[in-house]
């Protein structure tokens, strides 16, 4: 959580059965994480209670289990899974005149508007990140992550890591071989990243699933280099651990961007999930997003907060390529998935 706190299937399961003990008229469907009070503390005022949540592993999971017949009213999606979700037909629109905080956000960081992107808004952005190089900076030189090469570098075989996300590892393997922006990218680009990607496989210690193993995969040493969370950042620097993040490489970084879709199906209360929206929306919720190591989509907020501080976390200003992991053709993505699969098989 990015954000996206990945959980094993019986650990989501468990804490979603556990989490039905709240207010029974609206149920989000979310990474684990994002349940937290202070995100949304605008609703408890006004319910007295934080809404039902339930989670799920990743989106792709958590698409089919809505296409099969779960029930819930709004569900967290990132950008690049959004087209996919629209043609699935389980959303609805958001009436974007019950959004007071909509003509504020800052929905694509980069300059493409991810929500005004069709007539009907179906998904709202609140939180984004950076993707980037972590490393160890008593072990590996600042120049040897002064390029994305640092991954293929047989100096540091066995001692890398890469997300088990598709947006991410393939967001890097388009930087790396010279794309910068994925939703118009061409077959020999898809092509070129998916061979970088397999060029990485055999260097990689393993596929991190949550910033919690990846934590750990750093601190103990097995990790010099990953390609991880901004969240990654604040969390080591609390443990006194010597961690660099580099976002300017010459290739560039990545920035996600994730929001709330209205599930068309939902059985709970329609106000509850502007409700809901509006107060993960609401200027109250920025602190908080931003001591988790998320960005909130509240630009008028997030405007209160300096580059120092924005840096801190991993999200200040750089002076480098940014590809923004915004919505994608669902052929391409469906192509990306396939393969991402294979690669990690080692085929």
């Amino acid at each position: 959580m990015k954000m996206r706190m990945i959980l094993a299937g019986s650990t989501a399961l468990m804490i979603g059965t556990a989490a039905w003990a709240a207010d029974s008229e609206l149920l989000v469907f979310d990474y684990s994480g994002f349940e937290d009070p202070a995100f949304h503390s605008k609703y408890i005022e006004q319910h007295g209670d934080s809404p039902a949540f339930t989670f799920f592993g990743d989106e792709e999971e958590a698409l089919q289990k809505l296409r099969s017949g779960f029930k819930a009213d709004v569900s967290h999606v990132c950008a690049g899974s959004v087209t996919k979700w629209v043609e699935s037909g389980i959303l609805e629109p958001w009436d974007t005149a019950r959004i007071p905080a909509y003509g504020d956000l800052n929905a694509d960081l980069t300059g493409t508007d991810v929500a005004a992107a069709a007539a009907d808004v179906y998904f709202v952005p609140t939180d984004f990140g950076s993707t980037a190089i972590a490393y160890n900076t008593e072990q590996v030189p600042a120049e040897d992550v002064a390029s994305l090469a640092v991954f293929t570098d047989p100096k540091y075989a066995g001692r890398v890591t890469l997300p088990d996300n598709v947006d991410d590892a393939y967001a890097l393997a388009y930087l790396a071989t010279g794309t910068t922006n994925w939703t118009n990218a061409t077959d020999a680009q898809f092509q070129a990243a998916s061979d970088w990607l397999r060029a990485v496989h055999p260097n990689l210690r393993t596929y991190w699933t949550d910033p919690a193993e990846l934590s750990q995969l750093l601190a103990t040493g097995e990790v010099l280099v990953s390609w991880a969370w901004n969240e990654t950042l604040p969390t080591m620097v609390d443990e006194g651990f010597p961690i660099g993040f580099q976002r300017e490489a010459k290739e560039g970084s990545s920035l996600w961007l994730c929001g709330y879709v209205n599930l068309k199906d939902g059985e709970g209360s329609e106000d509850k999930a502007y409700d809901f929206l509006n107060a993960m929306l609401d200027p109250s919720s920025t602190e908080a997003l931003l001591e988790a190591g998320y960005g909130h989509s509240n630009a008028a907020a997030m405007a209160a907060y300096d580059d120092e501080a924005l840096t801190a976390v991993g999200l200040g200003t750089i002076d480098a390529p940014v590809l923004a992991q915004l919505p994608m053709s669902g052929e391409l993505r469906e192509k990306q998935s396939a393969e991402f699969e294979k690669i990690k098989a080692g085929f």
